[in-house]
């Protein structure tokens, strides 16, 4: 499971309010008109709260005529609120079949980095283009934040699409993104490390 999608999930379901939408709800399905009378709030607060609980597959609506219920998703609750114990376990499976020894790391990096340390091409493989994002993320600090203009920059230097590079270090977790703010996760969560 994705780490941004899981602490979305946290964040959405950390609020006093949505807890108790959630607790309302396992009771039963409700209306937001029922809800906000339940809860002593006006509708489009409730509203407000039932989209971001929707947002993370805890809450799913349907129309009955002219009324909209909303139903807890129990079963995506579960897995969702014990994700956090399974941490690691896909990643492990997938870093088995990822693993690039030394030797390989070396060639991957020679076939698609220049002399002068240009990116001729990002690898379509998922291997080969971890060894080279792995390789070029290293030049940032852990611990230092970087606005997105400086991570544009540093990119440019060595390859043109710069918004590729920077999505794929997000999905692949190198980095970490929040508020257009990009900061290196722990080495740990990398799928791969490569020594430059």
């Amino acid at each position: 499971m994705q780490l941004e999608k899981m602490v979305a999930f946290h964040k959405a379901v950390g609020d006093p309010t949505r807890l108790r939408i959630i607790a309302l709800l396992r009771k039963g399905p409700l209306h937001g008109q029922a809800i906000a009378g339940k809860l002593g709030l006006r509708p489009p607060t409730i509203t407000h709260h039932l989209k971001k609980l929707k947002d993370t597959g805890a809450v799913y609506s349907r129309r009955d005529k002219n009324t909209i219920y909303f139903y807890l998703n129990e079963q995506n609750l579960k897995f969702m609120t014990t994700a956090i114990l399974r941490i690691g376990d896909d990643e492990r499976v997938v870093a088995e079949e990822l693993k690039v020894d030394a030797k390989d790391q070396a060639k991957i990096v020679k076939n698609f980095v220049t002399v002068e340390g240009k990116l001729k091409q990002m690898p379509s493989q998922l291997k080969k283009k971890n060894v080279i994002l792995s390789y070029f993320v290293q030049w940032f600090e852990h611990g230092k934040t970087y606005d997105e203009k400086e991570v544009n920059e540093y990119i440019k230097t060595f390859f043109d699409d710069f918004a590729t590079v920077r999505r794929e270090w997000i999905m692949q977790q190198f980095m970490y993104r929040e508020n257009n703010q990009y900061e290196l996760n722990p080495v740990e969560m990398w799928p791969v490390v490569v020594q430059r």
